[in-house]
């Protein structure tokens, strides 16, 4: 992977007040690859039943989603997410989203998104396609 490109990424996710804002940090970057990590607060984070709230799970997917996008150095958008749920994490579980490129041409690709907790326990599955504009990334 260009480093141009990674540190820059890096950058902005530090600086992304989406990201700031739920405590999201970007931990990995490679071609093709993401890993974005962020610690489950109920006090800010339950559903009405007390459980996560399924939105602070998918912004995780989608911020792995949207670096692991852009680590070929253009704009790339999201065409479609699916997202399975299959548990709730605990209480101040550190959950890690890990963003993989499964299939790609000139103008699409395909990811696998994986959300585990620290102790390796699958809390949710996503599949996930892209759309590549070949617009160069505005903040290099």
């Amino acid at each position: 992977m260009d480093q141009e490109i990674r540190n820059a990424i890096f950058r902005e996710v530090a600086r992304e007040p989406f990201a700031l804002a739920l405590g999201m940090e970007l931990k990995e970057l490679e071609s093709g690859f993401s890993a974005v990590e962020l610690s489950y607060d109920p006090a800010t984070m339950n559903n009405l039943f007390a459980r996560a709230h399924g939105g602070a799970i998918f912004a995780l997917i989608d911020e792995a989603f949207e670096t692991v996008c852009q680590s070929g150095g253009e704009v790339t958008v999201a065409l479609n997410v699916s997202v399975n749920f299959v548990a709730s994490p605990k209480s101040g579980a550190r959950l890690r989203a890990e963003a993989r490129e499964v299939s790609g041409s000139r103008r699409t690709a395909g990811y696998q998104i994986q959300v585990c907790d620290g102790e390796g326990e699958l809390i949710a599955v996503c599949q996930a396609l892209a759309y590549r504009t070949g617009k160069p990334l505005p903040f290099l």
